[in-house]
């Protein structure tokens, strides 16, 4: 089979976002501005600084629209690939069909979510509602911008950096519920929503809106430097290993910042480059430096679980799940800083008993094979990660080092320092596993001869 056949026969969606009064376009899933991606005047009033740029709203509307086309088509049951097309209604589209632009863009969408994308745009004929920048408040520049969420690493970074550059980095929150006060602080929420049928949920994507929106950020306040709060594993470790499926997963990764940063320096003409000061440190060092210079107990109120409240809820009381991939690894990083945390934190309270569906609080009415499913993964992606650190995995990380080593600055030696960081984290699994004792149910998904 040819080439073109296979690439005939990928899932395929094309969306064409259109303002409201204009045409629907035939054969093209119809996406309506105010209808299927509603942006929310008071936080959209966070984001604008002075005058208002059209090319501010016009990034946030692309990564709407990629993020809508992302979760309408469903993925191959074998396979990854889709085929995406957009079109999307700008005030300018010649800056966005430029080639160092659109490429750029290309380039940054191809990566991070691993399928085939077409954009195209068109002339904008309405002024957006919410773009009356005349009433938005100036806030000062930052020398800059943290990309922040309910997440233990945000915090701890959040806190390094302020102890580090005082109060000149501007959180810019990615996640969970923002501060409705946006008169009085920038960035508060994401500042829009979609409404859409949800078909597929890996969302990749998210990846790319979060780069967006912190580059947008950095641009209003002046600043040059995006911080990415994740720590090694979190952001090199779902590029090493796949977590339960085909791609691997760069949407922490210095890889696709820096594919975001060609496109952000082309589309705003202003130099942005992210940075990732916990890169070569595991989760657990990260919230031992954190406690060790801010002594209070935030960081139990960090979410870090996959998983919503339909899923991962006891009662009334949303809980981390406690078995996938991010809760495993919070799970290992408390106990490599030595710290504890209450059981009902979690769904599976107990990690040392010998059956998962045991390990459950007994009041968890939700369980199903999908969440023994994440259980295996989340354990499997821990323990295939510890692998990463035998001789045998060398050549393959000599290989990710070295495309990481190009991006960065100063990372001559990230060999070493990548080598470094498995190292550690086998070693901080390991001592997990001790102290759960060989018949926790989980030692029935690692390698046997992590114990003793």
């Amino acid at each position: 089979m040819s080439r073109r056949a296979v690439r005939r026969e990928l899932p395929e969606a094309k969306v064409a976002v259109r303002e409201v009064g204009r045409s629907r376009q035939n054969g093209w899933i119809d996406c309506v501005l105010t209808r299927d991606i509603h942006f929310s005047t008071a936080a959209l009033e966070s984001y604008a600084f002075a005058k208002w740029e059209p090319v501010i709203f016009d990034a946030m509307l692309v990564a709407a629209s990629v993020e809508f086309a992302d979760l309408s088509c469903r993925r191959p049951s074998m396979g990854w690939a889709r085929r995406l097309s957009i079109r999307v209604p700008v005030d300018d589209p010649a800056r966005w069909e430029a080639p160092a632009v659109r490429d750029s863009l290309l380039r940054a969408l191809r990566f991070v979510t691993g399928d085939h994308w077409s954009i195209s745009f068109a002339k904008r004929k309405g002024r957006p509602e919410d773009s009356a920048g005349d009433r938005f408040r100036l806030f000062p520049p930052s020398k800059a911008v943290l990309a922040y969420s309910d997440g233990m690493d945000s915090l701890a970074v959040a806190g390094l950096a302020r102890d580090c550059l005082g109060e000149d980095v501007v959180r810019v929150r990615l996640g969970g519920k923002g501060d409705n006060k946006a008169n009085r602080r920038p960035f508060v929420s994401i500042p829009y929503r979609l409404k859409t049928r949800r078909r597929e949920a890996t969302a990749m994507s998210r990846g790319f809106k979060f780069a967006m929106i912190s580059g947008l950020a950095a641009y209003l306040t002046s600043a040059r430097r995006i911080i990415v709060p994740e720590s090694g594993q979190g952001a090199l470790g779902p590029a090493l290993v796949s977590v339960g499926h085909a791609n691997r997963d760069y949407r922490s990764h210095p890889l696709f910042t820096h594919r975001m940063e060609n496109l952000l320096i082309a589309l705003l003409q202003w130099p942005i480059r992210y940075e990732f000061p916990r890169l070569w440190y595991t989760k657990g060092e990260t919230l031992a430096r954190y406690v060790a210079i801010d002594g209070n107990g935030a960081w139990q109120s960090t979410k870090s679980c996959w998983r919503d409240n339909r899923w991962s809820s006891v009662g009334a009381s949303w809980r981390h799940c406690g078995v996938c991939a991010a809760c495993m690894l919070r799970r290992v990083s408390v106990h490599a800083a030595g710290h504890t945390e209450p059981p009902q934190t979690y769904v599976s309270t107990d990690m040392r008993a010998a059956t998962l569906e045991s390990a459950l609080d007994p009041d968890f009415e939700r369980y199903t094979s999908a969440y023994r499913d994440y259980a295996i993964a989340g354990i499997r992606h821990m323990d295939d990660l510890a692998d990463m650190a035998d001789d045998e995995a060398r050549p393959t990380v000599s290989r990710h080092a070295a495309e990481v080593g190009k991006v960065l600055p100063h990372a001559e030696n990230a060999e070493d320092r990548l080598v470094g960081l498995l190292e550690r984290h086998a070693d901080e699994w390991k001592r997990f596993l001790r102290s759960l004792g060989p018949d926790s149910f989980v030692m029935k998904w690692v390698r046997r001869d992590r114990w003793p």
